[in-house]
């Protein structure tokens, strides 16, 4: 219809052309005569119909040719205006709705097109005449309609409404009290376009503006139609902004003046804006719940403290929690927006509103947590961290577990959320979760270390911060890094200060017994769920966590908030679990912790700036320090109160980088005595867990200069923890620092002697070196420095006690160092020689152990430490002989007497450069040789000592000197009554345990003194005073029944023994043999017992076994003693009973022999013990020994290990053996390649370079 001619045929033809024109395009052109559009306008016979045809056609020109109808018009404003205000007065006269609806098109799409701001003033001026005539708005619907879609299209007219017509605006604000709802909403909808202009809301004049506002609260609280109510809260809204309007509706008391067309308006009513909004909060309709929840917010926002209680006695909390349930993001977000504002008064508090919705909320955020919306899940969890946060302490919000267990549940998932905003938000939440007031009966300590371990664990996920360079590449394209620093910087700060919370939390419960352990958990569980888990965790997360992230995020951008609660938190860790603490302060300490908290110190706090940060660095070095000074490995911990003294009056002052710490130290006089003190102090605690703050060159003069000017300051002298730090320092930095002169070492010595030696004692090597490396300080301060380096030795392991040498040498770590100096300073020996024969039992082992120590790792024995040692151990030896024999009670040792045998014993068996034995030596041989015959056998220790010194002195003797030692001992009478004695103290039964046997190794010594006596005096012809009682058969069935209760020294020495009564051939003047259960017979009934006389055959054969029995448990000390002993025995029965000697070496039981120890790996292969028993068995040609396997498995180990590889014992052993092979003549080779391969083999040794003398065959312990 809107392509028809708009022309009425029966009254067109009185009209101009000129009023008329053609439109459109060719092919549809339109014919308009505006002429005939107002006279069918007019006049009442003209149908509604054709009206309605009419005004479309206008339209379509309207929309299809813009310009058309205006070109037209303009050729009359009076023609115009005549036009406009025909179609107005349709508005008033027309009821058909799509008829008026067309004309509001056409007047508004007329007047756009016109462009005249006189013809829209015009058209204002005449709707306040019409209203103006009427004195009443009935009737004015579709009027009020077109001025509502009007001002929608003219953006400056609400302006122009608010300045030049505020009558007109009066006639609208009396519409508002017409019943027709439909009416009332067209004003509400002028009306609230005339307010969304702010310039034009402000330009009202007051009483309009206050009339308006309460017609609203009354039409809002009367509306019975959606369209009403939806207008009036749009504009409710829009005025709301206003703080003016606000007070008026809040102080509404006044009922509206009711129109004079309609005197049945509704029975006086007193209206509230809280019960209105309520209303729409009840009402089923999503939008208006929004709509009024927004309304709440507006309201509150102007002032909280006036306006919360007004809403919250209407009980609308109650309803906003409600509302919670809803799934609309829209008004879950104004409800929380609404609840976060009432939140900000007590009395929300104080009613028990959030007690009864905290469910609601925890609900509301678990399904939030799932949307994808982010401003509704900050704005929830906004509001539960305004709730935690302002929750009076007296008024629980979480009485149970479960509702506890709920809310940490949505913290967590919160601060999971991908959103660092987010996580925030809910970090602050976790915040004020952990208060001591919100923690449900019992403490759920499971769900706190879940929530803390959330924001904890995020703090991981953080960005690195962008440095300049980063930033300049463009490092993260698409992102803003400032905005990414921004929020991880937030997060980082809001983790912190949660985790300082935790931590204030478990302090809090740790006071409280009734919340340190749950007593309604199964025992089970307990571990999990305690407050001892939980300050684990909270260690674990800052060790892990914590440290790494912070301190990597502060490398380029320190943050002087960050860092403060970084160390508040540091310091909490310190009374949570003391247990740990020394663990955690080490790790602390020496990953450079002290340096970082004294360089960010200097950074931020200096010219009293920050001083929350420095009072929270200065009391985290203070518990630092404390913990580290307490430990049990601290010496002098009697100083730590005196030494944190120095640090807590120094520290908040010190403010300075470690580079400038130089400076303040050799500066005398410009820096104060304190803060000098406090520099070495922390310089000593560093410096003993690894962090060098300064270099050892810088710091070695610093605590010169330092030592250096205390005389000159007039004092007496430094505090003594401060002396005892700067000593050690001295001691730590000298390797890499010049010599000192003379008057710096007068200087330090002065200083140090200043107060007792030992109250300035640190057990470290380098103070021992240093104290040594100086004559001027050895002399005087060596020796009390090596008796408290010993007494400073840790103790031994109460449960080896059993083991001997833990008890005797020392560590290893600790007597390295004792040993460099006695390397350097041989004379300290003479200290410790000193120190061996204290009052001081254990300080005497550990000097000797020292000795032992040196001798052995030196080496060999010189021969100024020779000239050296020996006579002070002579002078020694006879002063304690003196002392033993002074006692009233008889002969005694004193306590010291076994450490200096012990010592005299290593002594004569390290190697020495000469093998002269001179006077001392036979002075110490005669003293000791005394001493054991005049001791008792229940001394025990002293006694075997003695005894094992006189067989050492006796076996390592030169063969010129052997007849001198052994006419002395053999003149001793009282020695060879003691050998007698402790001989016969055994039972006749090997494995008797009889209270009076002797310790086994004393008997042992005995028996090897014996044995070398007894070759000794063969040798030499050497006349007897005493001869000595020995029960062979006794020793055989030692050897034979009693080795498994026998410990390895007790049999090699009765092994020994028995060779050295077969090498003299049973008869010595020396000896008395006497007959045993399978030893000796007076009158041998056999002619083989009568040639072994007075050996039976029968002990032979049992001692053949035994020694073979002793071969297969392969021990190193067993195999040489019983292979030698198999040789003596051999020889006796080779020279006595050829035949007996063949059938023993013949048995079948020596190929097992020899296949067991041949087929036990190539180092016992290739032992020289085995080597020898081959080359023994070969020489009694019984034909046990062959090519294959035995012979051949030795060539082949020889060529695969190599001659040079081959110990030079090995290589004597293995010539004898193969030059047995080559004079055997009963012995066949497989093939011509075996004798080449041995003669080969053998000229290989023989080319070997001539080794040295082979190992002496002294038995040790």
């Amino acid at each position: 219809m809107s392509n028809v001619d708009v022309i009425y045929q029966k009254i067109h033809f009185r009209h101009d052309q000129r009023w008329s024109a053609i439109t459109g395009p060719n092919a549809g052109d339109v014919v308009l005569c505006v002429a005939c559009v107002i006279e069918m306008m007019e006049s009442k016979d003209v149908s509604c119909v054709r009206k309605s045809v009419a005004l479309a056609g206008v339209g379509g020109v309207l929309r299809r040719s813009p310009g058309a109808i205006k070109e037209l018009l303009s050729q009359d404003a009076r023609v115009c205006l005549h036009f406009i205000s025909s179609l107005l007065g349709m508005l008033r006269a027309l009821e058909d709705s799509p008829t008026l609806e067309q004309v509001i098109q056409v007047l508004v799409h007329l007047l756009l097109e016109l462009q005249s701001e006189q013809f829209v003033q015009d058209v204002l001026n005449d709707i306040h005449t019409q209203l103006s005539k009427q004195a009443s708005v009935r009737g004015f619907l579709p009027t009020f309609t077109f001025l509502g879609k009007l001002v929608d299209a003219l953006p400056a007219l609400p302006q122009s409404l608010a300045c030049h017509h505020v009558s007109l605006l009066e006639w609208l604000s009396v519409g508002l009290q017409h019943p027709d709802e439909g009416l009332k909403a067209s004003v509400c909808y002028i009306l609230r376009r005339v307010w969304e202009v702010p310039a034009a809301a402000q330009s009202l004049p007051t009483p309009l503006r206050d009339g308006i506002a309460r017609s609203i609260l009354h039409t809002l609280d009367h509306a019975s139609t959606p369209q009403l109510t939806i207008n009036c809260v749009g504009l409710l809204k829009q005025m709301l902004q206003q703080g003016e309007v606000v007070s008026v509706l809040m102080n509404c008391r006044t009922l509206p003046i009711p129109d004079n067309d309609c005197p049945e308006l509704p029975p006086a009513q007193h209206c509230s804006l809280p019960l209105a909004l309520k209303k729409l909060l009840l009402s089923g309709d999503e939008m208006l719940q929004v709509a009024s929840a927004q309304c709440m917010a507006a309201v509150l926002v102007h002032s909280p403290s006036q306006y919360c209680p007004p809403f919250i006695q209407a009980d609308l909390p109650e309803f906003l929690f409600e509302r919670l349930s809803s799934s609309s993001e829209a008004l879950l977000w104004s409800t929380y927006g609404c609840l976060l504002l009432l939140a900000e008064e007590s009395l929300f508090f104080s009613q028990c509103h959030t007690v009864y919705g905290i469910e609601s909320l925890v609900r509301s955020l678990k399904d939030v947590l799932k949307l994808t919306n982010l401003e509704v899940q900050k704005q929830g969890i906004h509001l539960l961290t305004a709730i935690l946060d302002r929750q009076p302490a007296a008024v629980r919000l979480f009485p149970t577990g479960a509702g506890f267990a709920g809310v940490a549940e949505v913290v967590f998932l919160a601060v999971s959320s991908p959103c660092l905003r987010v996580a925030t938000h809910a970090a602050r939440a976790a915040t004020a979760l952990l208060r001591l007031h919100h923690q449900s009966s019992p403490v759920q300590y499971k769900e706190l270390k879940k929530v803390v371990g959330a924001v904890i664990t995020r703090c991981t996920e953080l960005p690195v911060p962008i440095t300049t360079h980063q930033r300049a590449k463009g490092a993260f394209p698409g992102t803003d890094p400032t905005d990414q620093a921004s929020k991880a910087g937030s997060f980082l700060l809001q983790a912190l200060v949660c985790f300082q919370e935790a931590c204030r939390l478990a302090e809090q419960c740790a006071s409280e017994p009734s919340l340190k352990e749950n007593a309604f958990t199964a025992p089970h569980k307990q571990r999990k769920d305690s407050l001892e888990s939980l300050c684990l965790s909270l260690l674990r997360c800052c060790d892990t966590v914590l440290i790494p992230t912070v301190t990597r995020l502060c490398e380029q951008a320190p943050s002087a908030k960050v860092l403060h609660h970084f160390f508040s938190i540091l310091s909490h860790q310190f009374t949570m679990l003391p247990s740990l603490m020394p663990l955690f302060a080490l790790k602390l300490a020496s990953s450079g912790f002290i340096r970082l908290v004294l360089e960010h110190k200097a950074f931020l706090c200096s010219g009293n700036r920050n001083s929350g940060l420095n009072a929270a660095c200065c009391d985290f070095l203070l518990k630092l320090s404390k913990c580290l000074l307490s430990q049990p490995s601290s010496s002098h911990q009697e100083d730590v109160e005196e030494l944190l003294g120095l640090l807590e009056a120094s520290l908040p002052s010190l403010c300075c980088r470690v580079a400038d710490w130089p400076s303040l130290l050799t500066d005398a006089s410009g820096t104060s005595r304190a803060t000098q003190y406090c520099l070495i102090s922390l310089l000593h605690l560093t410096q003993l867990h690894g962090d060098r703050l300064l270099p050892d060159p810088v710091l070695f003069s610093c605590m010169v200069a330092a030592l250096c000017s205390m005389p000159e300051q007039g004092d007496a002298s430094f505090p003594l923890c401060v002396l005892r730090s700067a000593l050690y320092l001295l001691a730590v930095c000298q390797d890499k620092s010049p010599e000192l002169d003379w008057a710096p070492l007068n200087s330090i010595s002065k200083a140090l002697s200043c107060c007792p030696f030992p109250s300035l004692y640190t057990h470290h090597p380098a103070l021992l070196h240093f104290v040594f490396r100086y004559p001027e300080l050895s002399n005087r301060f060596g020796p009390p420095l090596v008796t408290l380096w010993l007494s400073h030795q840790p103790q031994p392991d109460p449960e080896d006690q059993s083991e001997p040498a833990p008890a005797v040498y020392p560590s290893s770590s600790s007597s390295s160092s004792l040993q460099a100096v006695l390397e350097r300073n041989p004379s300290v020996t003479l200290t410790l020689l000193t120190l061996v024969v204290s009052s001081d039992e254990l300080l005497g082992e550990r000097a000797l152990g020292e000795l032992q120590r040196f001798l052995q790792v030196r080496g060999h024995w010189d021969r100024s430490l020779s000239a050296l040692l020996r006579p002070a151990m002579l002078q020694l030896l006879q002063r304690l002989a003196c002392q033993s024999t002074a006692n009233s009670h008889g002969p005694s040792a004193p306590s010291s007497l076994p450490l200096v045998l012990q010592l005299l014993c290593l002594m004569q068996t390290a190697p020495s450069e000469g093998s002269e034995m001179d006077g001392t030596d036979f002075k110490l041989l005669y003293h000791v040789s005394n001493l054991a015959g005049k001791l008792k056998a229940s001394n025990s220790e002293t006694l075997q000592h003695a005894l094992n010194y006189l067989y050492c002195c006796l076996a390592l003797s030169p063969p010129h000197c052997g007849d001198r030692a052994v006419s002395m001992l053999l003149c001793n009478t009282g020695l060879m009554e003691q050998i007698q004695t402790v001989l016969d103290l055994p039972s006749s039964s090997p494995s008797s345990s009889s209270s009076s046997s002797p310790p086994s190794t004393l008997l042992s010594y005995a028996r090897l003194l014996l044995s070398s006596l007894i070759i000794l005096q063969h040798t030499h012809s050497t006349q007897v005073q005493r001869c000595v009682r020995v029960d062979v058969g006794h020793l055989v069935q030692l050897l034979s029944c009693g080795k498994r209760h026998t410990d390895s020294l007790s049999l090699a020495s009765a092994v020994r023994l028995l060779q050295a009564v077969l090498d003299v051939d049973l008869d010595s003047p020396l000896l008395q043999l006497e007959e045993g259960v399978a030893g000796v017979r007076q009158r041998p009934l056999q002619p083989v017992d009568s040639a072994l006389h007075p050996l039976s055959s029968r002990s032979a054969h049992t001692l053949v076994a035994a020694l073979h029995g002793l071969l297969l448990q392969k021990q190193e000390g067993l195999l040489s003693v019983s292979v030698n002993c198999l040789r003596s025995l051999m020889g006796f029965l080779q020279k006595r009973c050829p035949s007996t000697a063949l059938h023993v070496s013949s048995q079948p039981w020596s190929r097992f022999l020899l296949y067991s120890l041949l087929n036990s790996g190539e180092s016992l292969l290739l032992h020289p013990a085995i080597l020898t028993l081959l080359t023994l068995l070969l020489q009694a040609g019984s034909g046990v020994v062959q090519w294959d396997p035995e012979l051949e498995q030795v060539l082949c180990a020889v060529e695969r290990k190599g001659v040079q590889e081959l110990t030079p014992s090995a290589v004597q052993a293995l010539k004898e053996l193969l030059t047995q092979v080559q004079h055997t003549v009963s012995l066949t080779a497989p093939s011509e390649q075996h004798p080449l391969r041995a003669s080969a083999l053998l000229e290989s040794l023989d080319r070997l370079p001539s080794s040295e003398t082979l190992p002496n065959s002294v038995l040790y312990p």
